[in-house]
C-alpha cells in the first residue's frame, strides 16, 4: 500500500483546519465581529510604523474576515488587490476620493476597478495580509489558492513588512506547514499586534 507523502498529509490537514476555522468565523455575531474588527484597527492605528507608511496594501473583507475599512479614514493611501486570470493579484491604488468605484470580482470579492491606477511598488511600506489563521511564529494558513504565497516569494516583495490579520481564535500555537511556507513579519488580532524578531 502506498503511504501518503508528508505534503499530502499537510494538504489534508490544512484543508480540514481551513474548513473549521472559516465556519467558526462566519458564525461570529455581527455586533461582536464589528467590535473585534474595530479593536484590530485600533492596534494598527497605535503602531507608529503604520502611521508613517506611504502606501499600505490591504484587502476588502470577505466571508467575515476582519474589517479594516475604518482605517481608510485615518490613512489616505491604499492599495487593494484584483484577481487576474486565477493566478495572480494586481494591486490598484484606492482612496476615499477615488473616481473608480470598487466592484464585485469573479469570486464575489469586492475589488478595484480594472481601470484604476496600479500601485507603484516602490512606495509600498506595509502589507496587511488576509488569512484563515496564523500561528504565533507568523506562519499563515490561506485559502488554498496560493495567491499570496506566489506574490510574497518574488524578490521585489521580500523587503516589505507583512502582517497577518486574524481574529484571536485563529492565532494558533502552530500550523501545518510546507517547506516553501515563509513566516509573516507579524500578526494582528483583537488581542494585540504581535511582531516577530525579524
Amino acid at each position: 500500500m502506498i503511504q501518503p507523502s508528508s505534503s499530502d498529509l499537510n494538504h489534508q490537514a490544512k484543508s480540514d483546519l481551513r474548513r473549521r476555522l472559516i465556519s467558526a468565523r462566519q458564525s461570529i455575531p455581527p455586533q461582536l465581529w464589528k467590535q473585534k474588527s474595530d479593536r484590530i484597527c485600533a492596534h494598527l492605528l497605535n503602531w507608529s510604523y503604520f502611521r508613517q507608511c506611504r502606501i499600505v496594501l490591504a484587502y476588502t473583507s470577505f466571508r467575515q474576515e476582519p474589517d479594516l475599512s475604518p482605517l481608510t479614514a485615518h490613512h489616505p493611501h491604499w492599495g487593494l488587490p484584483r484577481c487576474v486570470d486565477k493566478k495572480q493579484l494586481t494591486w490598484h491604488y484606492w482612496s476615499n476620493q477615488s473616481k473608480w468605484p470598487l466592484r464585485k470580482g469573479a469570486y464575489g470579492i469586492i475589488e478595484p476597478h480594472p481601470r484604476s491606477p496600479q500601485v507603484d511598488l516602490s512606495l509600498v511600506d506595509l502589507i496587511l495580509v488576509p488569512a484563515v489563521a496564523c500561528d504565533v511564529r507568523g506562519y499563515r494558513l490561506g485559502y488554498g489558492g496560493g495567491y499570496y504565497d506566489r506574490l510574497l516569494s518574488q524578490p521585489p516583495w521580500h523587503s516589505i513588512p507583512t502582517v497577518g490579520i486574524v481574529f484571536e481564535y485563529a492565532r494558533l500555537p502552530t500550523l501545518p506547514k510546507d517547506v516553501w511556507d515563509k513566516p509573516l513579519a507579524g500578526v494582528c488580532s483583537e488581542s494585540g499586534l504581535f511582531l516577530g524578531e525579524t
